[in-house]
């Protein structure tokens, strides 16, 4: 008998934590939902131009790419980590998988493969160095950053990379709703943000994700293995910076040694704006897509009214800056 009042017991409180996990994951969203609703109404009364199906059209496929990283990066700030090696470790990926289908004259497939296998080691080399050598995340990714960055240079030989088979440019290729063009990269982009939310919300791999980013020395003590959540998070993510890599090579059509050098940040501003806690623990894949629309929206409101793009990164750093203020001042409430 004793056994079972336990066993409910601990039912019972399980599932009060999911309520409560779910109820925060909510909570956070609300705010960069009303702040994504403000901003489309701000821009649709400047300049008619912006409420428009190609107009909003043209802003998914414009954050797809950042979005797609994004995710990633939510993966491994949920874990109170960060990764600075995103955008490089993209650009390395579309060099690789350009490189061996054009120069080399590999099959297409096999060169996606590659790529995709090439990003994926990065992100297992940031998730071994974390977990084994237990350096900051900061640091391990500082270097990757620089390690990718040197690679795409030196295996690229500094060349744009042109002509490409069409497996590689595929996911620039639209199909028309109604008269509203949408690419492929966009529907893979919505695909992967549902897949990642599903994981972290029904899946007990999820849970763990947030239990090791709240508190891991609580979550090791409970039975989780945190090394192996984080060595999964940080692989998880350098695949899916492989997946945007694929993703703008079909939208520039070519491999450029240049693409990548701000999507690092991007990617942070778009998962911070979206309500994820760079302490980690709090926030989700939602948010992620919504904080990135944010920030498309706010480029490209901006530009239809004719300011300068030197004034987009001043507005887009004042969002990151009130973003984290936020959370600081939420965090010290809950306190």
């Amino acid at each position: 008998m004793l056994h079972a009042l336990l066993a409910r017991i601990n039912r019972e409180g399980e599932g009060d934590g999911r309520y409560a996990l779910a109820r925060a994951r909510a909570i956070s969203t609300l705010g960069p939902l009303l702040a994504l609703i403000l901003a489309s109404i701000f821009f649709t009364t400047r300049t008619d131009r912006f409420l428009t199906t190609d107009n909003l059209s043209l802003v998914v496929q414009q954050v797809a790419v950042v979005g797609i990283i994004a995710i990633g990066q939510t993966l491994v700030i949920l874990t109170a980590g960060i990764d600075l090696s995103a955008g490089a470790v993209m650009a390395f990926g579309t060099i690789v998988m350009t490189r061996l289908a054009v120069t080399r004259g590999l099959n297409p497939f096999e060169s996606i493969a590659l790529g995709l296998a090439a990003c994926t080691g990065f992100g297992l080399l940031n998730g071994l160095l974390v977990t084994g050598l237990r350096l900051p995340p900061f640091i391990v990714t500082l270097g990757t950053l620089n390690i990718a960055f040197a690679l795409t240079h030196i295996v690229s030989n500094e060349e744009t990379i042109a002509d490409l088979p069409r497996p590689l440019t595929f996911f620039g290729e639209t199909f028309e709703i109604g008269t509203t063009a949408i690419t492929y990269g966009s529907v893979l982009a919505l695909g992967l943000a549902l897949v990642t939310w599903f994981a972290l919300a029904q899946t007990i791999g999820g849970r763990h994700i947030y239990a090791t980013g709240n508190n891991p020395d609580a979550a090791r003590l409970a039975g989780v293995r945190t090394r192996r959540v984080l060595i999964a998070v940080y692989t998880s993510a350098g695949l899916l910076y492989g997946i945007a890599a694929l993703v703008l090579i079909g939208r520039t059509g070519v491999g450029d040694p240049q693409a990548g050098q701000s999507a690092n940040l991007d990617s942070i501003t778009a998962v911070v704006v979206g309500g994820t806690s760079l302490f980690g623990g709090r926030g989700g894949v939602i948010g992620t897509v919504i904080g990135t629309l944010i920030v498309g929206i706010f480029r490209n409101g901006l530009q239809l009214m004719g300011v300068a793009a030197i004034y987009q990164f001043l507005v887009t750093g004042v969002l990151v800056i009130v973003a984290v203020a936020v959370d600081q001042l939420s965090r010290r409430r809950r306190a």
